[in-house]
């Protein structure tokens, strides 16, 4: 990425750091709430330990329950806690189905879930990404571009994209967060200091993980990146980011406290429910 001038901004505000409780045992469950599962399965393999995300622990336990059914996730891993012992079963029940890529990323998608829960149960609040497309001429799902517009408009900016998703090889400082879906940088040099943490505010306020990144963290223009939460196609650097977020971190490899504005963390489907 290359730009004519460089100038800093800062972006004020701490964000609130989102602690996962534990959900009693169900009895009876038999249907799994894909947004929570998925969102487990972003948010449960960064933290440390065993935690468990708040709500999902009743349909994590049915899917890993299917999967030690197919001798795939040993017993002493069905806990409710979607760790990386859960996603590499998870994983390898969408390879023993065919996918392959970013259809094997050990989140769960719609077609994979139904077939495992074929006789032990249904799915609630499915997720979907849409079709391929793209927002100034770069690479995106529909369910990021929708996401984009309604943060544009929220925050009333209209920034360039300097980068999309889809974006394999690309950029190689970004270790691979912009290879699958749900991820974009935008300009943020042509921004003022409000305009810029309005936006970042206006992003996490959609359902995106989003921080300013300045040059003194990186070798690195000035601009906002973004991963859209409970995105299904995310590489795993980017599924990493957005457990950091939840965690309070920056999302970068030093694990720093995050440094961007705050806002209650939730997906574009809560987002949508609460402005209906």
């Amino acid at each position: 990425m290359t730009h004519p001038s460089r100038r800093t901004v800062l972006a004020t505000g701490l964000a609130a750091t989102a602690t996962a409780t534990a959900i009693p045992r169900a009895s009876g469950a038999d249907s799994v709430n894909m947004e929570l599962l998925v969102l487990a399965a972003q948010l449960d393999p960064v933290k440390t330990g065993t935690g468990i995300t708040a709500g999902a622990k009743a349909s994590v336990l049915l899917v890993e329950r299917a999967l030690a059914a197919k001798a795939l996730l040993a017993e002493r891993h069905v806990d409710g806690h979607f760790g990386t012992a859960t996603k590499d079963a998870y994983a390898a029940w969408q390879r023993s189905l065919g996918h392959s890529g970013l259809a094997a990323n050990g989140l769960p998608g719609k077609s994979s879930l139904t077939a495992l829960g074929k006789g032990q149960f249904t799915l609630t609040r499915p997720v979907s990404v849409g079709d391929r497309t793209k927002l100034q001429g770069f690479p995106f799902n529909s369910r990021t571009v929708m996401m984009l517009k309604a943060a544009f408009t929220l925050a009333d900016v209209s920034p360039a994209v300097e980068q999309g998703s889809y974006s394999a090889g690309v950029d190689p400082t970004s270790a691979g967060t912009h290879d699958g879906g749900g991820a974009v940088d935008l300009d943020a040099e042509e921004l003022s200091g409000e305009e810029a943490t309005r936006l970042v505010r206006a992003m996490r306020q959609v359902g995106f993980a989003a921080w300013l990144r300045t040059p003194d963290q990186a070798d690195w223009p000035l601009h906002i990146h973004g991963i859209a939460i409970n995105d299904l196609d995310l590489h795993v650097t980017a599924q990493n980011q957005v457990g950091d977020y939840y965690l309070g971190r920056n999302g970068l490899a030093n694990k720093a406290p995050d440094d961007g504005p705050q806002v209650t963390k939730g997906t574009w489907e809560e987002h949508l429910r609460s402005t209906s």
